[in-house]
This record gives structure tokens, C-alpha cells and sequence, in this order.
């Protein structure tokens, strides 16, 4: 069983770049196909009056030359028809007016006329327009027909950008799981060659990089903490040996406890260093739960309430209640672990919470879960949420030490593929919960 992290950040709901990266392309190909119908319709509109005009201009120069000549009207010139718009009924002698939807130089409508004097500022006009409406019709089939097809494109054209925007998030996603494995303390992981050649593969590359780097730091750094807590387990032991030799006195007594004080920081320094190589073998068997972490509280010698109950889906067998100190040893349900190890992670927990915390210290027994709990001030937000760190207490509030006990904990917790979450109760009170794998 794989043990989960004892802590985490909560990630709000967010959108996957994927679908970022495709919604854009959509809307930019939507703003491509738009500009460009846009820009088609004004050209074709244009085009349209253009030719009209460009007739319009033809016919009533004929039909002028022909009316001067002969005196007739060719067919669609008129003289003075009631429909000329009132901006074309005075044109100046000799010049040839166009007027659209009876606006001069207006918008483009169905009809365009063209006008002139037939000879002095009196004479009639002779006039000529041209019907755009079979042109028009065809103007407003092409914007439908680019409407469609703009369409179409941008169908054919949105399950690609998805697609390539998929590839890019699955190379930008296999970086951000090991860049997160390695953040979890997986040293090892690697994101490895990524294909492309491009921005994406550097990030990948410098991922690696920052990767080797930092576990060459950090087993360096492990590695100086081990050579140090070994060089110093000599001499410690030389230092108890003297202080044996000392006289009883107060003197003696004060000496003694920090002698075991050092010799307890280097045994934990040692343990530490064989936890971060991985040197460290659980030895499992099946033990009762309640009767191992019952022993483990007697041997940290604190006053310390234990409670081992067994939960409602549990073999009767295989659990037992009865408080601490009533004579019977309380057995729990039957769990496969390592006993030694598991005492130790019952040992620094209630260390912890009599240390850092306030009494009562309580310790429950659940099928397999083990909840130490005092009613102190509880466990600091930089604990809660980033995990025990080595060398640091937290709040002030939590007293003094060294701060090795929750580490080794959590170290040993992993290394039996356990659980090991730190909470504050609602009424106060640090919570360590350790949750034992089936």
C-alpha cells in the first residue's frame, strides 16, 4: 500500500490549459472567418454599385446621343419620370449625376439612377436607372454561403486545435508530475527526454537539471549529518562512561541528564540519516494493535490515558476494551507491522504531546487507527501545512526541543506504508492520527 502524504494543499477548481489553448484558437479562427466575411461583403457590395454606376453612365450617355440625334428614347431612358429622386431633377447642363435610393452618393439600395439635361437649364432630364436587386439577391446568398462555410472551418477546425492543445498539455503534464514527485521526496524522478525541441522540452531539461542538483545537495547534506552523528556517538559514549565514574551528587545528576540528552540527539540524527537512505528494513508480524501501542506508552513512563476500542465491522476476537493500568492488557485488532518500529511512532508522538502540549494526554485505539491527542495549543499552521521539519518546534507556545520526534515519526510512519495526519482538534488540542495499512 502506498502511504499517502500527511499533509496537502487544497487546488481550487481550475480550467486545463488544454481547453485554454483551444478555446482561444476557436476564437481566433471565429475572428479570422468574421473579419473576413466582413471585408467580402464590403468588397462585393462595392463592386455591385460600381457596375451599376459604370451602366448606369453608359446608358444615359447613349440614350442622350440617341435622343439628340434621332429624338427618340432607347429603351429604359425616360424623360422626367415621376420617380427621379429630387437631387437628380436640376442637374447642371452636360454633366451626368448618379443618385442611389434617391440619396446622392447614399448607401447601396435596389435601384440606381443616372441623369441629364437634354439641352439648356429648362429642358427636360432624360434619365436611366439600373435595378441591382438580382445583384443584391446574390449578395446576401454569398454572405449566407460564407456564413456556412465559415462555420464548417470553424467545426473542422475546433477538434484540431483541442488535439494539438492536448499534445502540449500532456508534455507540460508529464513536468509538473515529476516537478510534484520530486516535491513529495521522490528524488529519483526524472522527467527525461521530452519531443518537440521547443520551450516545453527546455522547461523539461532545466526540470531535470534543478532535480540533480538538489538531490546532490540534499544527500550531501544527509550524508555530512550521518558522518557527524557517528563521529559523535564515540565520544558520548566516553562521556557516560566518565559520568558514572563522577560521585552521587546534584552536580552529578545534572551532568548525567544532559550527557543522555546528547546521546538521545545523536541517536535520532542516526536514525534520521538511515531513514533518508533507505538503509531501513521493516520486520513484520502479526500483533494485537491496542496491546503494542499500550506497551509503547508504558515505556515513555508518562501519564498517559489509552483507550482501545474496536470498530462496529470488527471479528469480536480480535479486539479487546479496557482502560490503561486496570491489570488486563487491552490486544485490539490484529494488525501486520513491525511492533519495534510502531512502539517508536507511538513513543514520540506521546513524548510530543506531553513536551508541546497540556494534559490530559489521550491515546485511542480504533481497528487500526491510533489518535494521540492533547489539549495543548495545538500543532502550528507552518506544521499543519507544510509537515514537521528537523530542527524546528513551530509556535513558541509548544515549548522546546530539538523538534526530531514528529520527523522520525512520520519517516518510520512511511516506511511501514502507514498514515501519519497532523490536525487541532475544534476544541483545542493537537490531533496526530496514524492509520495503520490493511
Amino acid at each position: 500500500m502506498r502511504p499517502v502524504r500527511p499533509f496537502h494543499r487544497l487546488r481550487p477548481t481550475r480550467v486545463s490549459l488544454r481547453w485554454k489553448i483551444a478555446a482561444l484558437a476557436a476564437a481566433t479562427a471565429f475572428l479570422v472567418v468574421a473579419a473576413v466575411g466582413v471585408l467580402v461583403h464590403l468588397w462585393t457590395a462595392q463592386d455591385i454599385r460600381g457596375r451599376a454606376e459604370a451602366q448606369a453612365f453608359n446608358t444615359v450617355y447613349s440614350a442622350m446621343a440617341t435622343y439628340r440625334r434621332t429624338g427618340t428614347l432607347i429603351d429604359g431612358a425616360e424623360l422626367d419620370p415621376a420617380e427621379l429622386p429630387a437631387a437628380l431633377r436640376r442637374p447642371a447642363d452636360g454633366v451626368r449625376h448618379v443618385a442611389h435610393d434617391g440619396h446622392v452618393e447614399g448607401n447601396v439600395g435596389p435601384t440606381v439612377w443616372a441623369a441629364q439635361r437634354t439641352a439648356g437649364p429648362d429642358s427636360p432630364v432624360l434619365a436611366v436607372r439600373v435595378n441591382m436587386s438580382s445583384d443584391l439577391h446574390e449578395l446576401r446568398r454569398l454572405d449566407v454561403s460564407m456564413a456556412l462555410a465559415s462555420l464548417v472551418a470553424l467545426a473542422a477546425a475546433a477538434p484540431l486545435a483541442v488535439y494539438g492543445a492536448g499534445l502540449l498539455a500532456r508534455r507540460l503534464r508529464r513536468v509538473s508530475e515529476t516537478a510534484g514527485r520530486i516535491s513529495a521526496g521522490d528524488l529519483d524522478a526524472r522527467t527525461g527526454p521530452v519531443e518537440g525541441g521547443d520551450e516545453v522540452a527546455d522547461i523539461a531539461a532545466t526540470v531535470d537539471l534543478m532535480a540533480d542538483s538538489l538531490s546532490r545537495r540534499l544527500r550531501t547534506e544527509r550524508q555530512f549529518t550521518a558522518d557527524v552523528a557517528h563521529e559523535l556517538r564515540t565520544p558520548v559514549g566516553g562521556l557516560l562512561v566518565a559520568v558514572d565514574l563522577l560521585p552521587r551528587g546534584e552536580t552529578e545528576d545534572l551532568l548525567r541528564a544532559r550527557v543522555r540528552d546528547l546521546r538521545g540527539l545523536v541517536e535520532d540524527l542516526l536514525e534520521i540519516s538511515r531513514l533518508d537512505a533507505g538503509a531501513e528494513r521493516p520486520v513484520r508480524d502479526r500483533v494485537p494493535l491496542g496491546a503494542v501501542v499500550s506497551e509503547a506508552v508504558v515505556r515513555t513512563g508518562l501519564d498517559t490515558q489509552v483507550i482501545v476500542t474496536a470498530p462496529a465491522d470488527a471479528d469480536p476476537r480480535d479486539s479487546d476494551t479496557a482502560p490503561h493500568g486496570s491489570g488486563t492488557t487491552p490486544a485490539g485488532a490484529t494488525v501486520e507491522t513491525d511492533p519495534r518500529r510502531l512502539e517508536r511512532i507511538v513513543g514520540n508522538l506521546v513524548v510530543n504531546a506531553h513536551r508541546h502540549g497540556e494534559t490530559p494526554v489521550r491515546v485511542t485505539v480504533e481497528g487500526r487507527t491510533v489518535v494521540v491527542r492533547d489539549h495543548g495549543p495545538g500543532f502550528p499552521r507552518d506544521l499543519l501545512v507544510d509537515g514537521p521539519r528537523r530542527f524546528h518546534t513551530g509556535a513558541a507556545g509548544r515549548g522546546s526541543g530539538h523538534g526530531l520526534g514528529l520527523t522520525i515519526a512520520l519517516g518510520q510512519a512511511r516506511l511501514l506504508g502507514a498514515e501519519l495526519r497532523f490536525g487541532n482538534a475544534p476544541d483545542g488540542g493537537a490531533v496526530a492520527t496514524l492509520r495503520l495499512p490493511a
